[in-house]
């Protein structure tokens, strides 16, 4: 009997997601809007990847060469990781929602 495989299943084959290099743990991990209740607001998830991947590019000044470098991974993969924190950081800022820092799943 063909086991058939549907396109669904093929996503689950994939790659495992590699572990990125994460030099850095925030002692922070929540920003909200000022004077908006906490039980109002939608709430973004940032995680430890994207900010680590935000702190080298915008406040250590690492080219995109140097944070994958840093990171353990490829100036594409890099580029994806900025491109969602950029994304989620501007949604959170124009929307007024609250920033959460979570773990990476």
């Amino acid at each position: 009997m063909i086991n058939k495989i549907t396109m669904h299943d093929r996503r689950k084959v994939g790659r495992p997601r590699l572990r990125r290099r994460i030099n850095f743990n925030p002692k922070i991990t929540y920003f909200k809007p000022r004077g908006v209740p906490m039980a109002v607001l939608d709430v973004v998830e940032l995680t430890k990847e994207e900010l680590e991947a935000i702190r080298l590019k915008n406040i250590k000044n690492f080219d995109q060469k140097e944070c994958a470098d840093a990171m353990r991974t490829s100036p594409a993969t890099l580029q994806r990781i900025l491109n969602s924190a950029y994304e989620k950081i501007a949604n959170a800022l124009v929307k007024g929602k609250a920033i959460k820092i979570v773990s990476d799943k």
